[in-house]
C-alpha cells in the first residue's frame, strides 16, 4: 500500500456519527468532540467562518469547501463567532447518526460529513503532527469528492433503508479524497509524516521505506530515491518530519510491529524478522526504546484494551 492507505489503515478511522447539519441566524458552536478524532465536513450552501487554535485568524468557509479538522485542537465554527457558542456534543446527538440536524431555524448554512473515531494506539503521535486544518474545495475537477458529498446528502435526506450505512461508507470516501487532494496541492505547512508526503521528493521516499520496511536503508540509498545529495536530503527529511530517516524507519517498523503483537497471532522472532532484524534480541532492543514498553507487555496492554472496548461497546 501507499503511505497514506497504510497510515489511516493503522489508525482505523470508523465514523461514529455522519450527519446533515442545516443551521440559520446568529449561532456559533464550540467543537468539543474532537480529541482522538478526525471530523471532514463539507459545506453545500452558506457561509460561515471557523477559529481554530494555531491559526492566526478565523477562516472563512463557503459553499463548495471541504475541510478536515484532525489534530484536536479547540474548534470554534459558527455564522457568528461573538455570539455564545454552544458546545457540539449537545447540539450533534450521536443517536442522530445519519440523520439531519437544523438548528436555530436552518436555511442557511448546510454542511455534510462524518466524525470519525480512531482506534489504534497510535493515533496521538500520528495526528499531532498534521496540519490543524486541511481545506480542499469541491468545485472544478473534483469529481470524486463533489459525488461523494452530493450522495451522501441525497442518503441522509430520503431516509431509505440502509441509508445511514451507505452515508457512513460516503464520509469515508470523502474523508481520502480530501486528504488526497490536499496532498496534491502541494501544502508545505507543519511538520511530521503529512507534510512530507506533501514533498514530492520525500514523498518518493517514504514510500520505499513503507514498500519495503525490512530493507536495510541506508541515507544515501534514500537520498538517491529523492534525487539528492546525502547532506541535502538529510536536513530535508529532518525539517519535514521532525526526525531523521533512519529515525523515522524504525519508528514505523515498530508502529507496524505494534499492531501485529496486538491483532495478529505470529511470534516475536517473525515479526522480528519480517521488519529486517537479525535477532528477536535486537528487535526487542528498538522497540522497547520507540515504544517505551517490551513488546510484550505491549502485546498484553493491547489484548486487555480491546477486550475492554469491546465489552464497552457491547460486542464482547
Amino acid at each position: 500500500m501507499d503511505p497514506l492507505s497504510e497510515v489511516l489503515s493503522l489508525l482505523k478511522p470508523h465514523s461514529y456519527i455522519t450527519a446533515g447539519f442545516d443551521a440559520g441566524g446568529a449561532w456559533a458552536l464550540t467543537l468539543d468532540d474532537l480529541a482522538g478524532r478526525i471530523k471532514c465536513y463539507a459545506i453545500t450552501q452558506g457561509t460561515c467562518r471557523l477559529a481554530v487554535e494555531g491559526i492566526d485568524a478565523p477562516v472563512r468557509l463557503q459553499a463548495g469547501d471541504c475541510f478536515v479538522l484532525p489534530s484536536g485542537r479547540p474548534v470554534t465554527i459558527g455564522s457568528d463567532l461573538d455570539a455564545e457558542p454552544k458546545r457540539a456534543s449537545e447540539v450533534l446527538d450521536p443517536n442522530r447518526s445519519g440523520e439531519i440536524v437544523t438548528y436555530n431555524g436552518g436555511g442557511d448554512v448546510f454542511m455534510v460529513g462524518s466524525r470519525f473515531e480512531v482506534s489504534s494506539p497510535h493515533a496521538e503521535v500520528l495526528l499531532r503532527t498534521l496540519p490543524p486544518l486541511m481545506r480542499v474545495r469541491t468545485s472544478g475537477d473534483r469529481a470524486r469528492l463533489r459525488w461523494s458529498i452530493e450522495l451522501m446528502m441525497e442518503e441522509l435526506r430520503e431516509g431509505r433503508p440502509g441509508s445511514s450505512l451507505v452515508a457512513q461508507q460516503l464520509a469515508h470516501m470523502m474523508l481520502v479524497h480530501a486528504l488526497r487532494l490536499y496532498l496534491d496541492e502541494g501544502s508545505r505547512d507543519g511538520v511530521g509524516w503529512f507534510a512530507a508526503l506533501a514533498d514530492p521528493q520525500l514523498s518518493a521516499v517514504l514510500g520505499a521505506m513503507h514498500a519495503d520496511p525490512a530493507f536495510p536503508w541506508t541515507v544515501q540509498e534514500l537520498a538517491a530515491r529523492a534525487d539528492m545529495s546525502r547532506s541535502a536530503f538529510a536536513e530535508r527529511f529532518r525539517g519535514r518530519t521532525g526526525e531523521t530517516p533512519i529515525a523515522y524507519l524504525t519508528r514505523w517498523r515498530m508502529m507496524l510491529a505494534g499492531e501485529r503483537l496486538v491483532h495478529g497471532d505470529d511470534t516475536l522472532a517473525r515479526i522480528a524478522g519480517s521488519l529486517g532484524y537479525e535477532s528477536e534480541h535486537a528487535f526487542n532492543t528498538a522497540f522497547k526504546r520507540v515504544m517505551g514498553t517490551s513488546p510484550r507487555r505491549y502485546a498484553r496492554a493491547g489484548f486487555e484494551a480491546a477486550g475492554s472496548h469491546g465489552l464497552a461497546d457491547g460486542h464482547g
